[in-house]
């Protein structure tokens, strides 16, 4: 589940959200990367639910419409968890050898797992030390989860090499294109159509992750439910769409929207706090936010949290340090899709070589 199982072999990330998949490939080497491969499919409502594929036949025919559409000719994929099913925690144990760790994790990860160990996989990472403890990343999700996101993949008829965190592959997207210096803490926060993933980083360390069920699809059942709109037209006025007919003013709008924008802010407040209650030193402050997901391409949502949260909140930019031929991807394309492929290229860089 994490970035050290390197394949070494190209890979498509391939980011299977509730609203759409979407997919990525890389090539080169961190430092020199070029983007080779793109693709963007929506999905029907109700496909996938809190990261669990509903519609496997749907997914996966998607999924392999998506390949055969853009000639994705890479059959190796990583795809990426989220939502409840998924646990990450930053636990805390005495000094012990690789060997010890490795015989007694599934003890320690009882402690710390809500579910029965047997019924998940589980993977880890020593991501720090001291003389009288070793601090270990835990990530755990339950198998039927994990076995559902690889048979739509075998469906489609391409082969599942990777299974990640999608808090993690936003972290690998993050690292390799904006390059944090140590004493950075910067919280990313994916929201996309049902949920949030929060991952606060200290340098390149994730101290603290959450997954929250909130997301683009709130604002657009909000607006159904207070203008009297159908899906599709609350869906055109939430992307800003010119011209988007509805009877109720711009006012009635913009207060759903804010309200929406609020509950947001609120459990995003939440996180931080506890983070802060938790952290190692009491001094937990999180210093900058980026946002990627579909939600983030929100009108003023970037500058709503910078004045509810008091610090710079910005776009995260997945192609940062990633050469993009304008001559093969249309601008307004990757303009549009942008802010939803993190995870799609944190999922990418698992196939290439640092």
């Amino acid at each position: 589940m994490f970035k050290r199982k390197n394949s070494g072999k190209n890979l498509v990330g391939l980011d299977i959200g509730s609203s759409s998949v979407k997919a990525v490939e890389l090539q080169g080497k961190i430092g020199n990367l070029t983007l080779a491969n793109i693709g963007h499919e929506p999905l029907q409502p109700d496909t996938v639910v809190d990261g669990q594929i509903m519609e496997l036949n749907d997914v996966s025919n998607v999924i392999a419409e998506l390949f055969q559409s853009r000639q994705f000719k890479t059959e190796r994929v990583a795809a990426g968890v989220s939502g409840s099913s998924v646990i990450v925690k930053n636990i805390i144990v005495p000094p012990m050898s690789k060997e010890e760790l490795e015989e007694s994790i599934d003890w320690h990860a009882e402690e710390h797992i809500p579910f029965d160990i047997a019924d998940v996989n589980l993977d880890y990472q020593v991501v720090g030390s001291t003389a009288d403890s070793l601090h270990v990343l835990m990530a755990a999700c339950k198998r039927d989860f994990v076995a559902n996101i690889k048979q739509a993949i075998q469906l489609a008829g391409k082969q599942p090499a990777v299974i990640d965190v999608d808090a993690f592959a936003l972290q690998n997207c993050y690292e390799v294109n904006y390059e944090p210096a140590a004493g950075d803490t910067v919280a990313l926060l994916n929201i996309g159509a049902a949920t949030m993933n929060i991952n606060i980083l200290q340098g390149t360390r994730s101290v603290f992750t959450r997954d929250i069920s909130m997301g683009g699809r709130q604002f657009t059942s909000m607006l159904q439910k207070e203008l009297g709109l159908t899906f599709e037209d609350a869906e055109q006025i939430k992307r800003g769409a010119p011209g988007a007919h509805h009877e109720g003013t711009e006012g009635d709008v913009s207060s759903v929207l804010e309200s929406v924008s609020d509950a947001l802010a609120l459990e995003i407040q939440k996180t931080f706090d506890f983070y802060r209650a938790t952290s190692e030193d009491g001094e937990g402050r999180v210093q900058k936010i980026l946002i990627s997901g579909g939600c983030s391409k929100l009108t003023g949502l970037v500058e709503f949290f910078s004045r509810r949260f008091n610090m710079p909140v910005e776009r995260f930019d997945p192609f940062r340090k990633i050469k993009v031929d304008a001559r093969r991807f249309d601008a307004d394309f990757m303009r549009d899709v942008m802010p939803e492929m993190a995870v799609a290229v944190g999922l990418a860089l698992r196939g290439v070589d640092a």
